[in-house]
């Protein structure tokens, strides 16, 4: 899987976005299915994610989905809003907030925010996807790619270590996987230019999103084989629109 250095401004076309919406509406129905079976006090089992437990990582999908989907709602209006009320420190406490949730609690949360996101997204082929919004001080298109990668993603972290490995990595189709490469080639060195990495696609994009991979990868620069760089930070979610 070669990596995409150029990232351009364009908005994706409409069936992109359509396919963005669905499949992050089938991750976040899929983890609904799964958390609805788990015994009360899964939440407090750890997860990947250094620090969270399962709750804690149930309880940032339902509220990054919301703050998503309050970007659509206001821009709508023609408005600009924060994704968080309270910038970075209400987004953590809102997270502490609804990590110790019962399974019911977090099952109606996660059902509240699939539910405001289907309102707020316009159709595939509505002018609105351009329409400016505060996250990344980009546009409505750019909330919805940000969703589906949490979707997936989060997804997957929140379901580690279950026998139901449905969302793992494995889940992750091709569009998605081409769209983490681009989105994530920030995190190699000079954005991963003359560096290909060599593996299953999804094994690659589990990789550039430090997730452990389920097969090998590897690297090459001009064809000779390279060590696998270290990644550098995720694009934050503050950074403009490239």
């Amino acid at each position: 899987m070669a990596v995409n250095a150029e990232t351009t401004p364009a908005i994706p076309a409409p069936a992109a976005l359509a396919h963005a919406a669905a499949d992050a509406d089938a991750a976040l129905g899929a983890l609904i299915d799964v958390v609805r079976t788990l015994p009360d006090d899964a939440g407090s089992a750890p997860s990947p994610l250094e620090g969270w437990t399962r709750g804690h990582v149930l309880s940032h999908v339902a509220n990054v989905g919301a703050a998503l989907a309050r970007q659509a709602e206001y821009a709508a209006r023609g408005e600009k809003v924060a994704p968080y009320d309270g910038g970075q420190a209400g987004r953590d406490a809102g997270i502490e907030a609804g990590a110790a949730r019962t399974v019911a609690g977090h099952v109606a949360a996660l059902e509240a925010t699939r539910a405001r996101l289907a309102a707020a997204w316009p159709a595939p082929d509505d002018a609105l996807w351009a329409a400016p919004v505060a996250y990344r001080d980009g546009v409505l298109a750019d909330a919805l790619l940000a969703w589906w990668r949490e979707a997936r993603i989060h997804a997957a972290d929140a379901t580690a270590g279950l026998a139901d490995r449905t969302l793992g990595s494995g889940s992750w189709d091709e569009a998605f996987c081409a769209h983490l490469g681009d989105f994530l080639a920030v995190r190699l060195p000079d954005a991963g230019a003359g560096l290909a990495l060599v593996g299953d696609p999804r094994d690659v994009a589990a990789w550039l999103a430090g997730r452990a991979p389920s097969g090998p990868v590897s690297a090459t620069r001009d064809g000779a084989p390279v060590p696998l760089p270290e990644l550098g930070p995720w694009p934050s979610s503050a950074a403009p629109r490239p």
